[in-house]
């Protein structure tokens, strides 16, 4: 007798990766355009907003890159590995899919280091700018820094607690 098995984690996964992506792709536009209002428009207390938007460039460049790349290719890879994960669900989940899922599970153990780093840099630069008008940049920096890593340190908790269901399902699939 043939059994009925339920792959629907693998449509939830990846809709929920589609979803944030998006969200992820247009945080990234709107810190963009704040870089370049900050940097080209704002004239009061330019040295602030000028060193708000280079973290806010180049953090939401890595959003944009980041959300769109996973939103392109998420409905095509979650095509792929549901059809392999069918034809031959064991070979398949052992040999690619569980591999590939601990690659991006170590990865987000060193986003997660590299973003408290940018939130603890961010802070000291707040507290040891914050009183010092001369140093106004820096506090600016400081203040985009730790907001734009705040959200990335967000964004890679959710993925990743999604990427932990998504893994202990295959591993079931390993396991009968």
């Amino acid at each position: 007798m043939f059994e009925q098995r339920d792959f629907s984690f693998i449509y939830r996964y990846f809709t929920a990766e589609k979803q944030e992506s998006l969200l992820f792709l247009i945080v990234g536009i709107i810190a963009v355009m704040l870089a370049v209002v900050f940097w080209f428009f704002v004239k009061s207390n330019p040295n602030f907003f000028k060193g708000a938007a280079i973290p806010l460039l180049a953090i939401g460049l890595i959003q944009m890159v980041v959300g769109y790349s996973v939103y392109s290719r998420t409905d095509k890879q979650k095509a792929d590995i549901a059809y392999n994960i069918g034809m031959e669900p064991v070979s398949y989940v052992k040999q690619t899919e569980l591999p590939r899922m601990k690659t991006v599970m170590k990865n987000f153990v060193i986003y997660r280091w590299v973003e408290i780093a940018f939130i603890i840099t961010g802070l000291v630069l707040i507290f040891l700018f914050r009183s010092n008008p001369g140093k106004s940049f820096w506090y600016g920096f400081g203040i985009a820094l730790a907001i734009q890593a705040l959200i990335m340190l967000g964004a890679d908790y959710f993925a990743e607690q999604r990427g932990k269901v998504y893994t202990n399902e295959l591993n079931k699939i390993t396991a009968d």
